[in-house]
């Protein structure tokens, strides 16, 4: 009993294998239909209106700050470094 279930997993795995070398090598995109002329020349029109559209949209500039959404008050502006001053006996 043992060796019919162990010559029926074998079969069972080697079925995937052997199906895999017997199909034929089709290529099936080589098929599809080509485009006509006046599909190409609509295709190009199109995608000129689309870079046109593209162009006209305006760069916004967005916010650096990821939390910005979820704090209830405005971020503070940084606040202008104060210049240094020396200290020495040089001045008085």
């Amino acid at each position: 009993m043992r060796i019919l279930s162990a010559i029926a997993v074998v079969a069972m795995l080697a079925t995937p294998a052997y199906a895999q070398i017997s199909t034929p090598h089709i290529n099936l995109l080589a098929d599809g239909p080509t485009k006509t002329p006046d599909e190409l020349e609509q295709d190009a029109i199109r995608d000129k209106a689309y870079k046109e559209s593209l162009r006209k949209i305006p760069n916004a500039k967005t916010s650096s700050d990821p939390w910005g959404t979820v704090r209830s008050e405005p971020p503070k502006a940084a606040t202008p470094a104060k210049p240094k001053t020396k200290t020495g006996s040089a001045q008085q």
